[in-house]
């Protein structure tokens, strides 16, 4: 089955909009962990706005699950990697004002330097995932840069789903296809959700990681952490 990483980058906007530590994002990971996720993930930005460099370090003793750290591969992030050794690091292209990611990478205009990333951080045997839209060159040529697996841009596929579901999944089938053809390993996110997952899950073939933050967090609000991890990994069984 599917693993589901839990991204609480959320969890530290909530604690940072007042200061303090309530939300405790240290208690939430360990407990998102015993309610039945199979990973943590964060994605740590240059402003500090939602998780820190400083809760990453506290993290990483704690987490027993698969630890992902999602960022743009700038010196201070490769550095924090080397340190920090997670089980994986997820690459994104967004500058360092992003609201949040909107594209993947473009692999071909940025080879030579994603090349030299992914062999840096594989150095400190950390696993290596390239945040990249299902287009079939690309994906090729995250093979040929080196990476371990690709984590498919999802948001088209969120957008699309309630006008045709069949339509908006088409490409991330092909996608993962092409990827298993080039021996990368598949992870999905961003706009992945209970209404939308279970589809996803069903359809898209050899996918072995979801990271899901923002709505499942939102769910939380109404269901309780415990009761909505359940609920995403209900959707994650396939039939």
């Amino acid at each position: 089955m599917t693993r589901l990483s839990v991204n609480i980058n959320k969890v530290a906007t909530l604690r940072n909009a007042r200061g303090g530590n309530n939300p405790d994002v240290l208690k939430f990971a360990t407990d998102c962990e015993r309610f039945g996720a199979e990973g943590i993930t964060v994605h740590p930005r240059p402003d500090g706005r939602h998780i820190r460099y400083e809760d990453v370090r506290a993290l990483k003793p704690l987490v027993k699950s698969e630890f992902n750290i999602e960022g743009y591969p700038d010196l201070a992030f490769l550095d924090l990697i080397a340190e920090i050794k997670p089980h994986q690091a997820t690459l994104v292209p967004d500058p360092p004002d992003a609201l949040t990611s909107n594209a993947g990478w473009d692999t071909v205009k940025h080879f030579d330097f994603l090349k030299e990333v992914v062999k840096l951080i594989q150095n400190s045997g950390v696993r290596v995932s390239i945040f990249i839209e299902p287009n079939k060159e690309k994906i090729y040529k995250a093979a040929d840069i080196g990476a371990d697996r690709i984590e498919l841009y999802t948001e088209p596929y969120a957008a699309d789903f309630e006008k045709n579901p069949q339509q908006a999944v088409h490409p991330f089938v092909e996608g993962a296809i092409w990827a298993q053809d080039a021996h990368l390993g598949v992870n999905a996110g961003h706009d992945l959700s209970l209404e939308n997952l279970h589809y996803f899950a069903n359809k898209v073939p050899h996918l072995q990681e979801v990271s899901i933050g923002h709505a499942l967090i939102c769910d939380a609000l109404y269901f309780g952490i415990e009761n909505t991890i359940q609920m995403y990994r209900r959707q994650l069984i396939l039939v």
